[in-house]
């Protein structure tokens, strides 16, 4: 039996061998994102053809979100909103957009949208292209947190980016914007996501650290649609680990969920 929420896993150095990705695949990811932050066109190709070769190896459909990198400034800390930057999509973006058009990508993530506009004139643009595919807003920014009804409203699902909102909201206030974000698309029914640093430690470490176990507990319990492995899948050392790792969780999460509804808690 496989969960109902479904894993989202970057797709990166550490697993873009065929054979990986087949043992992803059979230990239930569901979806593949590719960050257009790292990589060459060509690059992506090579993923997109990999992972469309093993999905259907293992006869199981996987679709592919490509994540554009927006308008990003790294420093010390890490990376976050440019500062001064006036849109959520770049030049770059733009070139990155029609890209994954023209290879048939299935969902486009839009990363530091502010208001609903954002998402108007990424939608125009695909129309532009002649395809429209869903738009995940990524929820990174002040701004977005404040117009969330209206982001959720345009989007056609909506990712909680844990990684720069963290930087952008005050670190201990994160955790209830998380549960705040969920409910509200879990009210409008639109699917969500939880992202970021959920399996941290197993970069490095075949094993998770108790607090992240509690951390995927808690966004499944929360009314996660999906959870999503970054450095993880992309660049750790145990991918399918990870993959294998997050599914145990989320089925133990929905079982307590269940359990609790028919009252045996």
């Amino acid at each position: 039996m496989s969960s109902r929420a479904q894993i989202v896993a970057t797709i990166g150095p550490a697993s873009k061998e065929l054979s990986v990705l087949q043992e992803m695949i059979n230990s239930q990811m569901d979806i593949a994102r590719l960050n257009f932050s790292h990589g060459t066109h060509e690059e992506h190709t090579d993923y997109i053809n990999r992972i469309r070769k093993a999905a259907a190896k293992m006869g199981r459909p996987i679709p592919i979100i490509q994540d554009l990198s927006g308008p990003r400034e790294t420093t010390v800390e890490g990376h976050h909103f440019q500062v001064g930057a006036k849109k959520a999509i770049t030049p770059k973006d733009m070139r990155d957009l029609a890209f994954g058009l023209e290879q048939n990508i299935d969902y486009i993530a839009l990363s530091y949208v502010g208001d609903k506009n954002d998402i108007t004139e990424l939608r125009d643009l695909m129309k532009k292209h002649g395809k429209i595919k869903p738009i995940i807003a990524k929820i990174e920014r002040q701004m977005a947190v404040d117009n969330i009804d209206e982001i959720i409203k345009a989007a056609d699902a909506v990712m909680v980016a844990r990684g720069d909102l963290g930087m952008a909201v005050p670190i201990e206030r994160l955790p209830f914007i998380q549960e705040m974000i969920i409910k509200k698309c879990n009210k409008a029914r639109k699917p969500v996501i939880t992202a970021t640093q959920m399996l941290l430690s197993m970069v490095e470490n075949p094993t998770p650290t108790r607090a992240e176990v509690s951390d995927v507990a808690h966004a499944i319990l929360d009314g996660s649609d999906a959870v999503m492995l970054s450095e993880e899948s992309a660049i750790g050392k145990y991918p399918v680990g990870a993959v294998n790792m997050m599914e145990k969780i989320v089925l133990e999460s929905e079982k307590h969920l269940e359990r609790k509804k028919l009252n045996l808690l």
